[in-house]
């Protein structure tokens, strides 16, 4: 690959500014992932999917876990804390918690877990499913368990359970309710767990999830239910056992000045609490680090102004100067960072498999008759006469030769033939109007509308609601990138729509440094041939959020490590949902929908309609059926 090419390439997709050193582009155009930055050992994903494919016999949609990428998260997150801790010299530790909820998969799970040892990493838990998942997890002892979320007196009991087999945990209040609750089964266990409260802040973070901050806030206490909830405790002669002051400005916090001010507003609230005589040991600033999914480094919703470093400089800055002023202990600080610990980890990888044409691209030249209606006409005239100075006066003219054509069509003035003539006319003065245009240095904004409605609509193998849906929930960004043909400059401008029935199954916004792009840069594709789509960034929350709808299951998964010298293994491979596993989700009982179409196909048999041998034919195919993937084969 020329060294123009890649430049153009980066400037288009902008790998080098969100992958964060982990995904590059080779030598031969293809996308390569790294166990963790300037690694010199790289698995070549094309290379990687086609033996997925060919030896493997796996289908698109793949979901590529690469759970070295989470250990290598993990220890960018506890390295900048350990650092930014020593530069200041902080006298507190810092416990990083993985809260479940972001991606509650096993393998994650199980992997956050081996590095335990190494930075006391510990689970956060917000219902009683996540709990007992992570009960049997083994953590380091001295790696906390905190239980967020609203609690019942089933999920407090198990919660004391865990605190009885000897497990650090730590129940979160995040009600006066559920303190008295706590409280109540204490009493009758004779168990003291460790006791948080949450703190309801007025500092916000900033994004798309500012407004799970401040007053309006669905989690947290009040001031004087913080207040309160001490009366309580030490009237129960429990307060010796509140460890943790927690709160929470929300997820993907775009600005660094953000998570300072609830820094300061935390920390005093922190300290006042400590010289109240509550031994607050724990200081946890819940989530919020983001992930830069565009790689502009910015405010933008889906980037963020700061790296990690930063971050971590700014908690650990503020709460020392804050605790310093109050003259009390540095607290231990606990992070609950989620999405900047999953994130990376998986590759989505789909295929186009068809094009839907917005115009007749391929019709040969219109030739005009001589019945032709005017309309027509002057259609062909526009369309053989518009040039760089007249493109924009000319598409005016057949927007409103296009009104005129259908409404000659409506009176019944016009045949179909002719509508079809005119409207194959009219389309092509608009694509010859966007080329012009390209020319132009300050085109109308109309042309950018232009350009999205005549970008390509390439049908992908995958359901967005399964494997992307913040991309169509609330708008996040994802990178899409081709994991080949790299080498190539693209030529064509696409959208992305998926294969389910729903006209909200698309991808319409793309990454770009500036802005927002409405279409992606593409290579020319034809029917027949293998053209590979990642879309990166999607270990948080995708996995857990997405539905099933139209009943499109889970994709195919494979789990891939890179050993020592640089030879890539599969060491996990779970096959996707089948029919019968969608039909099971949607409370269909498969025995039986078998039982009443062979019901069916008895009464066609004997309505002499098909023989027995071909109603059994069926039936076994219909059986058969069953077992098959829900994406396109």
């Amino acid at each position: 690959m020329n060294e123009e090419t890649l430049q153009y390439i980066q400037q288009v997709y902008g790998v080098e500014n969100w992958s964060s050193g982990y995904f590059d582009i080779n030598s031969k155009g293809h996308v390569i992932v790294r166990p963790q930055r300037d690694d010199p050992r790289f698995v070549d994903l094309k290379d990687l999917v086609d033996n997925l494919l060919s030896e493997r016999k796996l289908q698109l949609p793949l979901l590529i876990r690469f759970p070295q990428l989470l250990a290598g998260q993990l220890r960018k997150l506890v390295g900048a804390y350990q650092s930014a801790i020593q530069e200041f010299g902080y006298q507190g530790l810092h416990y990083p918690v993985y809260p479940m909820k972001v991606n509650p998969r096993r393998e994650v799970v199980e992997e956050f877990l081996k590095e335990s040892a190494r930075c006391r990493v510990g689970l956060e838990c917000g219902s009683k499913a996540e709990l007992y998942a992570a009960v049997a997890q083994e953590q380091a002892p001295d790696s906390l368990m905190l239980c967020n979320g609203f609690k019942d007196e089933a999920f407090i009991e198990t919660a004391m359970l865990a605190v009885r087999a000897g497990k650090r945990v730590t129940i979160v209040v995040e009600k006066l309710n559920e303190l008295k609750t706590v409280v109540k089964l204490a009493q009758k266990h004779g168990i003291a767990p460790w006791i948080g409260l949450r703190a309801k802040l007025y500092s916000r973070g900033s994004g798309k999830w500012a407004s799970s901050g401040g007053d309006a806030a669905k989690f947290g206490l009040t001031t004087s239910e913080l207040l309160e909830s001490v009366r309580i405790l030490k009237e129960a002669k429990l307060d010796g056992q509140l460890k943790l002051l927690h709160f929470h400005i929300g997820s993907q916090i775009t600005d660094i000045k953000r998570v300072k001010n609830a820094m300061k507003e935390g920390a005093r609230v922190y300290s006042r609490l400590r010289q109240l005589g509550c031994p607050i040991e724990f200081f946890d600033i819940g989530g919020g680090l983001g992930v830069d999914y565009d790689g502009s480094q910015t405010r933008f919703e889906s980037s963020v102004n700061y790296t990690v470093q930063e971050f971590a400089n700014g908690v650990v800055y503020v709460i020392k100067g804050v605790c310093d002023e109050e003259n009390v202990p540095h607290p231990h600080i606990v992070t609950e960072s989620g999405r900047f610990m999953t994130a990376y980890h998986t590759v989505f990888i789909t295929s186009i498999r068809d094009e839907i044409e917005t115009f007749a691209q391929d019709q040969p030249e219109v030739t005009i008759d001589a019945d032709d209606p005017q309309v027509i006409t002057e259609l062909k005239e526009l369309c053989d006469t518009i040039n760089g100075k007249n493109y924009a006066e000319y598409y005016h003219d057949a927007l409103e030769h296009k009104d005129e054509l259908h409404t000659q069509f409506n009176l019944g003035l016009i045949s179909l033939e002719d509508r079809a003539k005119g409207e194959v006319l009219f389309w092509e003065v608009c694509a010859r109007a966007l080329d012009e245009s390209e020319d132009d240095s300050f085109p109308d904004e109309e042309f950018a509308d232009l350009k999205k409605i005549l970008a390509q609509k390439y049908l992908c193998n995958f359901s967005l609601f399964r494997s992307a849906p913040d991309s169509w929930a609330i708008h996040q960004l994802f990178p899409v990138v081709p994991i080949h043909r790299l080498d190539e400059k693209p030529q064509d401008f696409a959208t992305l729509v998926d294969v389910t029935c729903d006209s909200d199954g698309k991808i319409d916004r793309f990454i770009d440094l500036k802005d927002v792009r409405e279409t992606l840069e593409l290579h020319d594709w034809k029917d027949g041939q293998d053209y590979y789509l990642g879309i990166f960034l999607t270990g948080a929350y995708q996995e857990v959020m997405g539905s099933h709808h139209n009943l499109f299951g889970n994709p195919n998964e494979a789990q891939v490590v890179i050993d020592n010298d640089g030879r890539y293994h599969v060491t996990k491979i779970i096959p996707g949902s089948r029919i019968n596993d969608m039909l099971q989700f949607a409370r269909y009982d498969q025995p039986q929908l078998l039982e009443s179409y062979r019901k069916q196909l008895r009464t066609q048999v004997e309505a002499g309609i098909i023989t027995k041998e071909v109603a059994e034919e069926l039936a076994n195919e219909f059986d058969a059926g069953a077992q098959r993937g829900t994406y396109l084969s």
